[in-house]
């Protein structure tokens, strides 16, 4: 089968049942034009009902045969052939059409996918067939079901899909009548409809075809009925035409295939049908506009002619009809016509004359007819009333069955039953019934029903058996217009009224129904989700409830029992009176005032009329008494209560109400008045008290709160009376019956009284003023929580129910913990700490009940129904995750932190196995037991596990959300482990194979389980997001989810089938890709499957069979689909980006953000992107996104609510919204573009080439106005503080107990969406402040304070936005940095940059998120700057906007809203002095280059250059001083970058170049201590990092100490900087610190063990401190010798190191780390001998340290000389030491030409640069100056130390032998080096390290040049020394340096030695000497031409001492040897 489209067509991819789901509400996502163009497509198949799918047809046949086919909305389809087969299989299968056939083929696979095996099957096309059919039933319904939600839209004006119903059912109903007739034709027809043949051999398939065929049937009566509802006039032919079928199907009971349908979804499939014919007979008939007499019209010409009444021989055959039928089945019917009779015989009565085409009807009628006088008949309406109220006609024991049996009426039936009826409990359905009820009272008075008792049970199902929502529309219409009709509708009141309070039940069954509060949960017909809870307060309830309350509340009589004794004898208290007039003739009058129960006076005389016959020992009297029915039931309830504590009534006082001792009144008790409380009665007499006051007050505090006043209205303020009120009487019963029970565990408890008053004090709660006695109550009582110590009276009443398995008790109990919880955290008393200490206690016991009582075990108690396990798991779950939700990020700053802090423990913190196993089990359960219930048709139960999952899947989601936001994120929490881990039990009990399930496959599974409702996906996919983010941070996990997933193939599928469905739920849609995404991004595994759809690619499939039983072979490459992956379908949403960029951004957003993970991984799947990175198309979308305009930024404002799907929002989130994920796929547009160019850089082979991506933005950075427009999008920042400000203003002084953190949402910020609920959460603004609704002062501060958090949350999804975007130009800027050599100006970019600053420069705002804001937009201008790095030959043009740019930079550095040092002292949660920094630099930097140049700045640009370093300066100088005080007392990284910046920018800003003098900062150092401050960190830290050797493993450097050292080097290399330096005191920390011991013993290597291919810290910070303590005494001069003498104090210590570097041999190896210490040990003594005074103190220190340096260094060079002779040996010496030297050493060894080796090379001139610095060391300490220019007594000859032979040695000193030949070595290297051009480098462009490559000519011959001038002016100074050296102190010719040097030292040996040294001086000077200085001679003529050619090399300015050399040496050598 194909698996890609030609194009996209909705009537492929929008099935019947999605475009039924969007039209009912079901799905959100898709706008109205939408639906109306799916509508549009589908009209001719809507009105086509008998065959919607069309019939079989040739022509049909032959387009799919063709190959291509056109659908009716223009598509063009290409048929595959593999897929003609399947096409024509179905139509042959489902006898439908085969373009209809193709378009089922085609939406099957999209929307469901292939679910079927091809291997084991014998035909892959029957399977194919078997499982698409229940896909095309699904489809037929549903296709009838459309039509339901356009005709209920048609009559209401207010649903959204008003117009659209309008405009579309016109077309489909062209004509009503026809159209219902149809219906009803095709409803017969498949009632007698045969079974097809290719059905009727197979049971099974049969059984399936009949169930479909009147599960059509019962869908067509439902379209019928809302046909008929308003949108086709009832007239007589359609009436007739109704109850014609109705009664000749005998209500849909007659079926041709009733065999098939004997089951139990048959049986109820018939029931439901009967049950919706009964509905529909009683609608045609219009009982309602019936019931208004001005409405009947009896005439020949009646002006509505479409209303059946007009038609008088339809009549007459309807009343044939119906007649005939009789009741039974008919009853309902029977009585409606009964009463169309009725009101059209009383309108015929009244007219003067009947029409002649009415004489026939009514003449069968109305017996009396045309008669004058007739006794013999009656009316046939009063005969048909008498029989439909005769008890054998069933009428109200009919009508009850439908009312609490019926799926039409009951939702909880129609769950169990899995009804195919569309709309359960429709209040449609019962407002049809509700006008039969009326009918039934209209039509006889109430009194003379049989069954009153009956009645009233059928008027409480009516109105009070049923969710709110179902019936509170009819209560309220009752209420409103029937009570107001006449006496007749409301007469069933004034029946009980009159008998209370003597039978009080059913007048407060009545009321309680009347409530709208639907059915308690204590009902057989409650369902778990019925509460109205969420939906609040509706205006009907509270309508209704109010006139419940006041109806009670003022009752105009009172009814009571006179015994005979009361009206006879000397005391009667009443007398009997005659009335005249009066009918009956006796009334009563009582002669003395009584106090009648309930607190109320009857006063004296009042008349009384009699009820019951007069002569018996008992009268009814009722009292024509105003007095309030809630004080009795509340005296009803007291007497109660007495009993129970005392166990007898007698003793209660009534009237407790304040009456007490009035006059001479008689108090009269219950008892008296005839009202008993005894027994079983009064239990349900209370239950029932109870639940009216529940229904009364749940979610209605204000009624509630009028309610408890008029209770206690009469009570006086300074009465001491002990009356209980409702509270302590509710909470006394209570006890008393769980005490009760405890006594008598035998008996059964009372849990209809228990749960009752359980649920009064969950209500009460609701209440503010009254909520704080149910507190104190339960806090007074064990008897409900008991205690630490004692369980409580309510454990052993609960546990009766785990014996019966009905858990009524335990679910009240648990409603009334989360009511606690909910008014604990609403209504805080901030000021009362008892009544905070007491609401704790409370709520920690009542949390710890839960936990041990329920929690811990309920999943091993017996269960009834399994719906209630799934109702108290969930009720708990529910109480966990509310405390967590008013939980905030702090567990302390929570309004009760004792609870918040215990749930954390129990679930994450200390959780246990026991606390975590009811979360598992039902997660991993949950997925075979739901299929479980579904196929058990246990509807119900199913609902149920859904809400519980629903509710479990949140709070583990929240759990591990906490564990992520927290402290032990690093780890893995044992929730994390039960879900990684293999749950026993898990599989359903059916299923022998699998006995364990893993909780991550349930959640996978959960995803795409859609009768798990739209809520279990949704939490799901967040939970498996979570859990790829937590174990990515976990250190000790290393868990996959792959490894937890059954079919992880299958899984990616079918996630990639939920993000590519275009109508799939979008929330579902969002959070699917964002999954996708973090898998992408922490799960290698699964990443490479969402991007290629499998684990590894499939070959081409061989041929193989099905069977394998000669069935031939089939080729499956075609058949099988392409397997989808998420990358393509990201890469179809960008082909269609510009229609998501105007419908849905934040889809498009979801795209894009994955797409970013992707490509951050795109060197991991590189081969699978290929061609998606090489496609100019993609990258055409992704640049045209980066690119698109936003538009202005919206208000964010909020000023006014509107409701999106019942929630409201605020009136600009839509807008705010909408910019936000555009801006967020901007910011992944460039992000994405940006790691291409990235990827890019890591594998190109041409370093001109360009990837696709860049070539596509280039020209955006070659203009200067559009690069300007696309970074002006990025620059704007629309935070406003002032919105916080107001807000925590707002909630300080209005709502103290409430803090703007309690607010914060849990969700992380990448799962976040943007608008109103962005940052903090609306909803529990809402539910906190809900408690204060009830004053109405801080209403008006409620709505303040939602818009203002509204307004934030929308401010800070533009400000979250904005960041990301600034981020993502930051990100690219730096990428194309490589590649913006050619691309961008660098003027452009100057220019953009002072723009930018210009905009940060003016920042005026407070507050930490802006210096988030601040520092984003300064590295934005960091980023911006380094494309426009460093420039030697800055243009004019660039000159202007860059010292702009200095102004601003000036600006920022010393903005006080947002300062620099603030952020250094980590006030601001993200510090932007770092970024600063590197901006400094950049500009101080490049400032430096342009003072240098001559002309390039004016004086006025001079000064501002000036005017910044002083300000820049002036901050590092402070922040110095800051950070080195932190460093001494705290080791971060933080501190360690800091100090690095700001060492940095120290340095630059110090430069004499851009600031001449150094006395302002100095002075500020000074003041600031910093010079000595930095010294005494220096001696205090550790150098090296080996107190944490893992930290310096990981960052391979020390933190604190280079930093320190640069910056002693930058001062150090200013004179004046260098004084102060030397002055604190450096030289005494660089004796004493961390690594002098090391250093004083010679121990300090190159290289540690414990860091393997890196240098040695300590020696790095040797050799550093040996180049400072060098720099300082070249920069002090001669003039400061006391620091020459320090020096020379560490030469000394450090001795052994010294000479360790000094002693090198060439059979040692040799770093480079090793010649940096040679270099730098040389450079101090070239210091120190360069300063040294030119006659010197024989006993001076100086002398003695330089004098020790001498032979060192003469045997150094002997060393140096012979590498450099030998390089190849040279190169074999070299060891590497960091991984960029190894790679030097590996490209070395692969070239064979010496000098063009780089290592070689590079040794060869570091080996020169050493000799030159050590001869000149040499020359310094000999005073070779002084030998030039001084007369021959004043040389120092005692420094004449090379021996002046020819010989060299390499284990002796060198000689002028040596000198000779090193010269001649660098001299030819000169040679060739002159030869090349100047600025050639010396190593090839491809080695690895950039120190290599600033090796060129111009170097070389510099280095060169200089070693061989010192080498000569050296060598010929010591020749003359030599030559003028008496005789007695020549050495002899063969005494070796070493032995000089101990003749030196060891005095008695030289005095031995002095007599033969004469005669070898002798013999030196005539030999030696001069054959030394004619090589010398020829040295110098020859180096001559060489010299003097490197100054075209060098440049002029080069001085050559050749000529003076040469003079020198002809003067004093040649000539004294002649």
């Amino acid at each position: 089968m194909s698996s890609r489209f030609s194009e996209r067509s909705n009537l492929i991819d929008v099935t019947f049942t999605q475009l039924h789901s969007v039209l009912s509400g079901q799905v959100e996502g898709t706008n109205y034009e939408q639906i109306g163009r799916y509508l549009t497509l589908r009209i001719s198949q809507l009105k086509a009902i008998v065959d919607p799918f069309g019939r079989p047809t040739s022509a049909s046949r032959k387009k799919i045969n063709s190959g291509t086919v056109t659908l009716h909305d223009g598509v063009v389809l290409r048929v595959e052939d593999a897929d003609k087969d399947f096409v024509l299989a179905i139509s042959d299968a489902f006898q439908i059409d085969e373009i209809f056939s193709l378009i089922l083929l085609r939406s099957f696979l999209y929307n469901e996918g292939l679910p079927i095996d091809v291997a084991d099957n014998s035909s892959l096309i029957q399977e194919f067939i078997e499982a698409i059919t229940p896909f095309y039933f699904l489809e037929r319904l549903s296709l009838l079901r459309v039509l339901v939600p356009l005709f209920r839209a048609k009559e209401n004006a207010s649903e959204p899909l008003h117009e659209i119903a309008l405009s579309i059912l016109p077309t489909i109903l062209p004509d009503g009548q026809k159209f219902a007739h149809s219906l009803l034709v095709e409803y017969e027809r498949k009632a007698r409809e045969s079974l097809p043949e290719n059905v009727g051999r197979d049971p099974k398939k049969a059984s399936r075809w009949a169930k479909q065929n009147i599960k059509e049937q019962l869908v067509i009566l439902e379209v019928l009925f809302w046909t008929l509802w308003g949108s086709v006039a009832c007239d007589g032919t359609t009436v007739e035409r109704v109850l014609a079928t109705a009664y000749n199907l005998k209500l849909g009971m007659e079926q041709e295939n009733a065999i098939f349908l004997l089951d139990e979804e048959g049986a109820q499939l018939q029931r439901d049908k009967a049950t919706l014919w009964i509905v529909l007979t009683i609608e045609v008939l219009e009982l309602e506009t019936v019931a208004d007499s001005s409405s009947i019209e009896i005439s020949d010409n009646p002006q509505r002619r479409d209303f059946y009444i007009a038609s008088p021989d339809s009549m007459k055959r309807i009343h044939e009809l119906i007649y005939a039928g009789g009741t039974g089945q008919f009853a309902c019917t029977y009585m409606a016509w009964t009463f169309v009779l009725s009101s059209v015989c009383a309108k015929a009565m009244e007219m003067k004359e009947i029409p002649v085409s009415y004489r026939g009807f009514f003449e069968l009628v109305l017996p009396q007819f045309n008669r004058t006088y007739s006794k013999d008949r009656e009316a046939v309406h009063v005969l048909m009333s008498r029989t439909c109220l005769e008890p054998k006609s069933g009428l109200l024991s009919l009508m009850e069955t439908l009312l609490t049996n019926s799926p039409l009426f009951v939702t909880s039936v129609a769950w169990k039953t899995g009804s195919t009826v569309t709309d359960p409990n429709a209040i449609a359905f019962r407002s049809v019934f509700k006008g039969l009820v009326i009918s039934l009272v209209e039509l006889v008075p109430v009194e003379i029903i049989p069954e009153f008792d009956l009645f009233v049970e059928v008027w409480v199902a009516l109105f009070g058996r049923s969710e709110a929502q179902s019936v509170a529309g009819i209560c309220s219409q009752y209420w409103q217009v029937d009570w107001k009709v006449g006496l007749a509708r409301r007469a069933i009141f004034d029946v009980c009224r009159t008998r209370f309070p003597i039978q009080c039940r059913p007048l407060i069954r009545l009321l309680r129904s009347m409530t709208a509060a639907g059915f308690l949960d204590t009902d057989s017909l409650s369902t778990a989700d019925h509460s109205s809870d969420a939906d609040g307060l509706t205006e009907d309830r509270e309508l209704c409830a109010r006139h419940v309350f006041y109806f009670l509340d003022k009752l105009p009589t009172y009814s009571q029992v006179i015994p005979a004794s009361g009206h006879t004898g000397v005391h009667a208290l009443y007398e009997r009176q005659i009335e005249a007039g009066s009918t009956a003739g006796m009334a009563y009058a009582n002669v003395r005032p009584i106090i009648l129960p309930g607190g109320s006076i009857l006063p004296v005389g009042s008349k009384g009329r009699l009820l019951n016959g007069d002569g018996g020992d008992l009268l009814v009297v009722i009292w024509h008494h105003e007095h309030s029915g809630w004080k009795l039931l509340l005296e009803v309830l007291m007497a109660y209560a007495f009993k129970l504590r005392s166990g007898s009534s007698r003793g209660f006082k009534s009237n407790s109400f304040g009456q007490m001792g009035h006059g001479s009144g008689i108090t009269l008790s219950l008892k008296d008045i005839g009202l008993e409380i005894d027994g079983a009665t009064d239990e349900t007499l209370i239950t029932d008290i109870l639940d009216l006051v529940r229904s009364v007050i749940h979610n209605n505090p204000a009624q509630g709160e009028q309610l408890m006043q008029s209770l206690e209205a009469e009570f006086s303020p300074k009465s001491t009376s002990s009356t209980p009120d409702l509270v302590q009487l509710t909470v006394s019963i209570l006890e008393e019956a769980l005490a009760r029970y405890n006594a008598h565990p035998m008996a059964s408890p009372p849990s209809q009284l228990i749960t009752s008053a359980i649920s009064v004090l969950s209500a009460i709660l609701a209440i503010p003023n009254y909520a704080i006695r149910v507190w104190i109550y339960i806090r007074s009582t064990t008897a409900l929580f008991g205690s630490e110590k004692n369980p409580g009276f309510s454990s052993a009443a609960l546990s009766t129910e785990r014996v019966t398995g009905r858990y009524t008790m335990t679910l009240a109990i648990l409603k009334l913990v989360e009511q606690l919880c909910e008014e604990a955290c609403l209504l805080l008393v901030p000021d009362d700490l008892q009544v905070r200490k007491l609401k704790d206690e409370v709520l920690m016991r009542a949390a710890r009940f839960v936990h041990t009582e329920v929690w811990l075990e309920h999943l091993g108690w017996k269960y009834a129904q399994l719906g209630d396990r799934y109702e108290i798991g969930r009720r708990i779950s529910s109480f966990y995750l509310k405390v967590l939700q008013y939980t905030p990020p702090i567990a302390e700053d929570a309004p009760f932190p004792k609870l918040s802090q215990a749930i954390l423990d129990l679930l994450l913190f200390k959780a246990s196995v026991l606390a975590i196993n009811p979360l598992m089990s039902a997660v991993s359960a949950g997925t075979q037991m739901l299929q479980a219930l579904y196929l058990s048709r246990r509807f119900g139960d199913a609902r149920r596990l859904i809400y519980l999952l629903e509710s479990h899947l949140q709070l583990i989601r929240l759990v591990l959300q906490r564990k992520c936001a927290s402290e032990v994120a690093h780890q893995t929490c044992l929730l994390e482990q039960a879900l990684c881990a293999q749950i026993t039990g898990g599989a359903a009990s059916h299923d022998p194979y699998r006995s364990k399930v893993n909780p991550i496959d349930a959640l996978t599974f959960y995803v795409k389980e859609r009768d798990a409702g739209p809520i279990v996906p949704l939490e799901a996919i967040k939970i498996l997001s979570i859990i790829c983010s937590s174990l990515s941070m976990s250190r000790s996990n290393s868990s996959t989810l792959v490894g937890h997933l059954s079919d992880p193939e299958g899984m990616v599928a079918s996630f990639v089938r939920v993000v590519q469905h275009p109508y799939d739920d979008l929330s579902l849609r969002y959070s699917t890709w964002n999954f996708i995404t973090v898998a992408m991004d922490t799960e290698p595994a699964l990443a490479s499957l969402f991007v290629s759809g499998q684990f590894r690619s499939l070959g081409v499939p061989a041929e193989r069979d099905v069977k394998g039983k000669g069935t031939g072979s089939l080729d499956m490459t075609s058949t099988l689909p392409k397997i989808p992956n998420a990358v393509d379908v990201a890469r179809d949403a960008l082909a269609n980006w510009e229609q998501l960029w105007e419908s849905n951004p934040q889809l498009l957003a979801c795209v894009l953000r994955f797409l970013v993970v992707v490509w951050r991984h795109g060197l991991e799947h590189k081969p699978l992107l290929e061609d998606l990175r090489l496609d100019p198309k993609v990258w055409d979308h992704i640049t045209m996104l980066a690119c698109s305009e936003l538009g202005p930024i919206p208000d964010f404002e909020t000023e006014d609510y509107v409701f999106v799907d019942g929630k409201r929002r605020s009136n600009v989130h839509d807008a705010v919204a909408e910019h936000c994920y555009r801006t967020d796929v901007k910011s992944c547009a460039l992000h994405v573009i940006g790691l291409d160019i990235g990827i890019h850089h890591q594998t190109r082979r041409s370093s001109n080439a360009k990837p696709v991506s860049f070539q596509k933005i280039e020209s955006k950075f070659r203009s200067l106005e559009e690069l300007t427009d696309l970074i002006s999008e990025a620059t704007p920042s629309s935070y406003v503080p002032a919105l916080y400000d107001a807000f925590s203003e707002t909630l300080r002084s209005s709502f103290p107990t409430l803090s703007i953190s309690q607010l914060e949402t849990k969700i992380a910020i990448e799962e976040r969406e943007f608008g109103d609920e962005f940052s903090f959460s609306v909803s529990l603004l809402r539910s906190r402040l809900r408690g204060h609704r009830a004053d109405n002062l801080l209403l008006q501060k409620m709505d303040v304070a939602e818009k203002q958090l509204l307004s934030i949350n929308l401010n800070l999804s533009l400000t979250h936005t904005q960041i990301a975007l600034v981020d993502a130009w930051r990100f690219i800027l730096h990428q194309i940095t490589p590649l913006s050599a050619d691309v961008v100006q660098r003027s452009i970019l100057l220019t953009i940059a002072a723009s930018v600053s210009f905009d940060i420069n003016k920042e005026n705002r407070l507050g930490d998120m802006v210096a988030i804001v601040h520092g984003t937009r300064i590295a934005f201008l960091v980023s911006i700057l380094e494309l426009a790095w460093f420039n030697s030959s800055e243009k004019a043009s660039e000159v202007q906007p860059f010292i702009e740019l200095l102004e601003n930079v000036r600006g920022i550095v010393l903005n006080e809203y947002q300062s620099p040092m603030k952020s250094i002292q980590g006030i601001f949660s993200m510090p932007f002095h770092r970024p600063l920094l590197q901006l400094l630099y950049f500009c101080v930097k490049n400032a430096r280059s342009l003072t240098r140049r001559p002309k390039a700045l004016s004086a006025e640009q001079r000064l501002k250059v000036l005017s910044i370093v002083e300000a820049a300066v002036g901050f590092v100088i402070d922040a110095l001083r800051l950070t080195f005080m932190a460093a001494r007392t705290k080791v971060g990284i933080d501190l360690d970058k800091d100090m690095e910046l700001l060492i940095a920018v120290f340095e630059q800003c110090t430069r004499l170049d851009v600031n001449p003098s150094s006395t302002v900062w100095l002075t500020q150092c000074q003041e600031a201590d910093i010079v000595k401050a930095s010294i005494e960190l220096y001696a205090h830290i550790d150098l090296v990092g080996v107190s944490d050797p893992t930290f310096l493993l990981s960052t391979k450097k020390p933190l604190y100490t280079p930093h320190l050292l640069t910056f002693h080097m930058a001062l150090a290399s200013i004179p004046s900087a260098a004084e102060r330096l030397a002055s604190e005191g450096l030289l005494s920390a660089y004796c004493n610190n961390s690594i002098s011991k090391a250093a004083s013993t010679g121990l300090i290597d190159e290289v540690l063990p414990e860091l393997p291919g890196h240098r040695s810290p300590a020696h790095h910070v040797y050799c550093c401190m040996l180049s400072i303590v060098s720099a300082i005494i070249v920069a002090l001069g001669r003039n400061n010798h006391y620091f020459d003498a320090e020096a020379c104090g560490l030469v000394q210590l450090y001795g052994d190191q010294i000479a360790r570097a000094l002693s090198w041999t060439v059979g040692e190896s040799i770093t480079f780390a090793l010649l940096e210490e040679m270099d730098q040990v040389v450079n101090v003594f070239s210091a120190l001998a360069r300063n040294a005074p030119s006659t010197l103190n024989a006993k001076s220190i100086i002398e003695d340290v330089l004098h020790v340096f001498s032979p060192l260094a003469l045997r150094l060079l002997q060393q140096m000389n012979y590498a450099v002779a030998h390089p190849h040996h040279l190169a074999s010496l070299f060891e590497p030491v960091t991984e960029e030297e190894r790679t030097l050493l590996e490209k070395d060894a692969s070239v064979s030409e010496v000098w063009k080796r780089p290592l070689i090379v590079h040794l060869m001139h570091r080996l020169f640069q050493l000799s030159s610095n050590v001869i000149f060391t040499l020359t310094c300490i000999s005073k070779a100056d002084i030998v030039l220019i001084a007369e021959e007594s004043d040389w120092p000859l005692h420094e004449a130390l090379v021996v002046p032979h020819s010989k060299i040695v390499v284990g002796e000193s060198a000689s002028i032998g040596t000198l000779l030949e090193l010269a001649n070595g660098t001299l030819d290297m000169l040679r060739n080096l002159t030869n090349m051009p100047s600025g050639q480098s010396l190593v090839r462009a491809d080695v690895a390290s950039e120190k290599f490559k600033e090796l060129n000519v111009q170097r070389g011959v510099n280095i060169a040049r200089r070693n061989l001038e010192e080498i000569l002016l050296y060598m010929i100074t010591q020749l003359a020394m030599w030559l003028s050296k008496p005789e007695s102190e020549a050495p002899p010719a063969d005494l070796d340096g070493e032995d000089q040097t101990m003749a030196d030292s060891q005095k008695p040996e030289t005095k031995e030695r002095r007599g033969p040294r004469m005669s070898l001086g002798t013999r030196f000077r005539r030999g030696m000497t001069g054959e030394m200085a004619m090589d010398v001679q020829t040295l110098l003529t020859k180096a001559k031409p060489i010299i003097a050619k490197t100054d075209t090399i060098l440049g002029e300015g080069q001085v050559d001492i050749c000529e003076i050399l040469s003079t020198f040496l002809q003067n004093h050598i040649v000539l004294a040897l002649q």
